[in-house]
């Protein structure tokens, strides 16, 4: 399964053992990317977690 990164658009292969909401990073630009779909395979911006200060 062939998609692209949301950032730069470069082509990533998804392996076959790929699961809906897996964190991946792009070999190109390193940016995370979660598994938003497998069919059709779907890649989004992962979201960005916040410190946790203790609190």
């Amino acid at each position: 399964m062939n998609t692209n990164c949301q950032e730069c658009d470069a082509g990533i292969t998804l392996e076959s053992s790929t699961e809906v909401n897996e964190i991946l990073v792009c070999p190109d630009c390193g940016v995370e990317l979660e598994v938003t779909s497998l069919n059709p395979p779907a890649l989004e911006l992962a979201p960005m977690e916040e410190e946790d200060w203790g609190e």
